[in-house]
């Protein structure tokens, strides 16, 4: 693996805990607390690995400029900004709900998880569209 990988890695990494975000709703939603649990632990793992390597390629390459033009580059800028306000957002909120989740303080978890649940969900689908956006187009 090169430098020149890591775009695809992180994509893969957030698609990645996009669909563990998914399935821990859906098994929370059912009563399955033990294997929301799991899938919740590896959703932050994986927003974990893709924080590591994001943060070593940017170390290493710096900024990568958008080159398209007309109304791809405003769409491509919206979902930047949006996803970079939510990503910064979403660290310290990620950090609290699993706290209280570990720690089974139920209520609590609950009142901020609910907010938590739909922004990381956005950040990680983001993320993937910005890679797509900006290494694919």
């Amino acid at each position: 693996m090169t430098l020149s990988d890591l775009p695809a890695l992180d994509a893969t990494l957030n698609a990645t805990a996009a669909v563990l975000l998914s399935i821990g709703w859906w098994r929370i939603r059912r009563g399955r607390v033990q294997q929301h649990r799991a899938f919740m632990l590896a959703a932050f793992c994986t927003s974990a690995a893709f924080l590591v390597s994001y943060l070593i390629y940017h170390a290493h390459v710096g900024s990568v400029r958008f080159a398209k033009h007309g109304i791809v580059r405003a769409v491509y800028f919206t979902v930047l900004l949006t996803h970079t306000v939510l990503a910064t957002v979403i660290v310290p909120l990620v950090l609290i709900s699993l706290v209280r989740g570990l720690k089974r303080q139920d209520a609590r978890h609950r009142a901020i998880a609910r907010w938590t649940m739909p922004l990381w969900l956005y950040v990680s689908i983001t993320g993937v569209i910005v890679y797509v956006m900006l290494y694919q187009l």
